[in-house]
C-alpha cells in the first residue's frame, strides 16, 4: 500500500472518528439536560402542609419532598390572588408590567389575557430543545388566542378560568371549560386526578427527551368537592352554594398530595429522579378554610398570610436533603432559574424582575439583597430585609413591621423608624411608577 493511500485512509478514519465523537458529545449533552416539573397549588396556606407544622392534614408526599430537598420559609407569591401571581410566574416580571394586576374573571374579562408579546418560561425553555406542557389551570386569558399553546406550551389539557366544577368542568358562569390544546374537549374525571393522570402520561411519553411539565392544580380552591361529591355548578345558574365541610377540604388537599406522590413514582419508574428538578409552591395564601399558620391575613390581603406561601425545591443529588432556606424569594424568580437549569439563553431585550435561585438551592450561595413589592387593590407593600412597610396607592395610612421579631404583623413601629419609613416610601413610589409605565404606554 502506498504511503499516500495509507494517509488518505487514516485521514478518512480520523474524520469518521471525530464525527462519531462529536455525535456522542451532542447526544450526551442532550441526555444530560435536566427535566423540570413545577407543581402549583391554588389557595394553599402556609400552615396547611405537614412540614410547615400542620397537624390537620396528612401530606406525606410533600413532606418527603421537603425531607429530600429544600424547604423555603420566606417564599412569596407575587400576587395575593390567582391571575397576578401566574402572570408574574410565567414571565419572570412583576405582573403590573404585563397588565394582569387583578383577577381575570369569567364574568367580566373574557376579552383580555396575557399579551402574546410577553415571553413565558415555556418559550424560554422550549428554545433549549424541551418539550413543554401545562395540565390544569391557566387563568391568564379565556379566548383561544391567549391559549397556552400560543405561549410556548406544546401541550395543554385543562381549564382557562379561575376555577371549574371538579366533576362537570363548568366555570362559575355555567360555561364549558375543559380544553385540549385550543379546543373545548370534554373529559370525565375529578380535576385533581386528571391533572395528575396527564402529568404521569406526559412523563412516560417523554422520558427519553428533556421536558418541562407545569402541573397547575385547582385544589384546594372552591368549589369544595371530593372525588365522590356531586357537581356544584350548573349550565343554568353557574356557581351554586357549596356545602362546606372540613372533611371535604381535607380530602381535596390530601388527594393533591397523593398526586404529588404519583408524579414522584412515575419519575422513579422511568429512571429520571436524578435528572429532574421539582418545585412546588402555592399561588397565594389560603381562603377561608385554610390556615396561614402564625401569619396574619389570608388570600387577597397584603399581610404575610396573603402572599407568604409554602415552597419546596427537590433535585436528587443536586439539592442537599433536609435543607431549610430563609432566603426571601418570589414566584417570578422561577423563570431565570429554569433558564439556568435548562441552559436556555435569555433574550437580551427581556426585562426580568426575578433572579436565578439555582446557585442558592444547589450551593447555598446568597444573592445580593433586594427589596420586594406587592400591590393588591389599593394596598401596597415593600419588604427590605426584616422590615415591611404597608401603605395605599396614595402613600398614606402607613405602617411598618419588623418581621424578625413580629412575624404576625401586630406591632406598628413606623414611629420608631421615621427615616426608614421615608426611605422605603421613596423606593416604593419609584417601583410603582416603573411597573405601571409600560402598561400605561401600551394602553
Amino acid at each position: 500500500m502506498s504511503i499516500k493511500r495509507r494517509n488518505t485512509i487514516l485521514a478518512a478514519g480520523s474524520l469518521i472518528l471525530m464525527a462519531i465523537l462529536f455525535t456522542t458529545v451532542l447526544w450526551h449533552e442532550e441526555e444530560s439536560k435536566p427535566n423540570i416539573i413545577i407543581i402549583l397549588a391554588d389557595d394553599y396556606g402556609y400552615g396547611d402542609v405537614g412540614c410547615y407544622g400542620s397537624e390537620r392534614f396528612h401530606t406525606p408526599n410533600l413532606d418527603a419532598l421537603a425531607a429530600g430537598g429544600l424547604r423555603f420559609t420566606d417564599f412569596h407569591s407575587n400576587g395575593t390572588v390567582c391571575s397576578p401571581t401566574r402572570a408574574a410566574f410565567l414571565t419572570g416580571r412583576y405582573q403590573q408590567r404585563t397588565g394582569i394586576h387583578g383577577v381575570v374573571t369569567a364574568a367580566n374579562h373574557r376579552h383580555t389575557g396575557l399579551d402574546l408579546e410577553e415571553t413565558t418560561f415555556a418559550e424560554v425553555v422550549k428554545s433549549a430543545g424541551y418539550k413543554t406542557a401545562i395540565f390544569g389551570k391557566w387563568h391568564v386569558g379565556y379566548l383561544p388566542e391567549y391559549n397556552p399553546v400560543r405561549q410556548g406550551f406544546d401541550e395543554f389539557i385543562g381549564y382557562v378560568s379561575g376555577n371549574v366544577d371538579y366533576h362537570a368542568h363548568l366555570d362559575q358562569t355555567g360555561q364549558e371549560d375543559w380544553w385540549k390544546q385550543d379546543e373545548l374537549v370534554p373529559e370525565n374525571g375529578y380535576t385533581t386526578d386528571l391533572i395528575t393522570d396527564h402529568g404521569v402520561e406526559f412523563i412516560r411519553r417523554h422520558s427519553e427527551e428533556p421536558f418541562l411539565l407545569y402541573l397547575a392544580h385547582e385544589a384546594p380552591h372552591y368549589p369544595f368537592q371530593g372525588r365522590n361529591d356531586p357537581p356544584r355548578y350548573t349550565r343554568d345558574s353557574g356557581r351554586t352554594k357549596d356545602p362546606v365541610t372540613p372533611e371535604v377540604y381535607k380530602e381535596m388537599i390530601e388527594v393533591m398530595d397523593e398526586g404529588v406522590g404519583r408524579i414522584y413514582q412515575a419519575l422513579k419508574d422511568e429512571g429520571l429522579m436524578e435528572n429532574t428538578f421539582i418545585f412546588f409552591f402555592s399561588d397565594n395564601g389560603p381562603a377561608s378554610l385554610g390556615s396561614a399558620g402564625a401569619l396574619r391575613g389570608k388570600k387577597g390581603q397584603i399581610w404575610e398570610g396573603g402572599h407568604r406561601v409554602p415552597a419546596i425545591a427537590y433535585w436528587h443529588g443536586k439539592i442537599k436533603s433536609g435543607g431549610v432556606s430563609d432566603l426571601m424569594a418570589m414566584g417570578s424568580d422561577l423563570l431565570p432559574t429554569m433558564a439556568a437549569i435548562s441552559g436556555a439563553e435569555l433574550p437580551e431585550t427581556l426585562l426580568l424582575d426575578g433572579i436565578n435561585l439555582l446557585p442558592h438551592m444547589t450551593a447555598n450561595k446568597v444573592p445580593e439583597a433586594r427589596p420586594m413589592f406587592w400591590a393588591t387593590g389599593k394596598k401596597l407593600a415593600i419588604r427590605q430585609g426584616d422590615f415591611k412597610l404597608i401603605t395605599d396607592d396614595s402613600f398614606s395610612d402607613i405602617s411598618l413591621y419588623d418581621l424578625q421579631t413580629d412575624l404576625g404583623e401586630e406591632n406598628d413601629v413606623a414611629a420608631v423608624y421615621p427615616e426608614l419609613v421615608q426611605e422605603l416610601l421613596e423606593i416604593l413610589k419609584a417601583w410603582h411608577e416603573d411597573v405601571f409605565k409600560d402598561v400605561k404606554r401600551r394602553t
